[in-house]
């Protein structure tokens, strides 16, 4: 249905006024050398629980803590599929090419059809750290919004401290555009210890990305 087709009044068959629909990603795998970007599947459920459990993850992310195997299943069951489906973006599993193994998460939010933008967050489970895993999920991820999906932005926002996050962005050729001062809380070992943290916003553009990763 054309968006004229809603400004000017026109109904359907039945005489009622028919209603846009909200815009959405399609359902999507990406795959990459090592990896394969898909929705996620009730056996992700565990390695989830276990990988937002982390410390790191605690404390740079808002994810609840403890996080039960109960947000787990209701993530993979339902949630993450109402990411895509109510348009507001699309939340995807990164798992190993061969095992399946699930390496960590990519969520697109914030989604603007309009101005063709989204901002990526990206988890990666402990044990995979220090591999590359995270750019390469975020350069799959930017490279099929900008060339299939016709995106004109892609934005990353990094606490202060968060050093790896901040060189990935760096290696991504995301441009830093500033700071939204005082705009974060970092959690400590509980929910009763948290402090205040700048936030990096990070911008990728179409001409910004590098051609490949590694």
């Amino acid at each position: 249905m054309s968006s004229s087709d809603t400004a000017s009044g026109r109904s359907g068959p039945s005489g009622c006024a028919r209603r846009a629909t909200a815009p959405t990603f399609p359902e999507i795998t990406i795959n990459t050398d090592r990896l394969e970007l898909r929705a996620f599947e009730p056996d992700d459920a565990p390695a989830l629980a276990e990988m937002m459990n982390d410390e790191l993850v605690h404390q740079w992310t808002t994810v609840p803590h403890p996080y039960t195997d109960a947000d787990a299943d209701a993530w993979v069951l339902a949630r993450a599929a109402a990411e895509r489906a109510g348009g507001n973006g699309l939340a995807l599993a990164a798992v190993e090419f061969l095992t399946q193994r699930l390496i960590g998460t990519v969520r697109l939010r914030a989604t603007d059809w309009r101005l063709r933008s989204t901002e990526a967050q990206v988890v990666v489970a402990s044990w995979a750290r220090g591999e590359g895993y995270g750019g390469e999920i975020v350069h799959a991820v930017a490279q099929w919004l900008f060339e299939d999906q016709k995106f004109e932005r892609l934005e990353l926002r990094t606490a202060a401290g968060n050093t790896p996050a901040q060189q990935v962005a760096q290696k991504l050729g995301a441009i830093s555009e500033g700071v939204l001062r005082n705009a974060w809380l970092v959690r400590g070992a509980d929910a009763e210890h948290t402090s205040r943290s700048d936030l990096i916003v990070w911008s990728l553009l179409p001409e910004d990305l590098e051609p490949g990763w590694g």
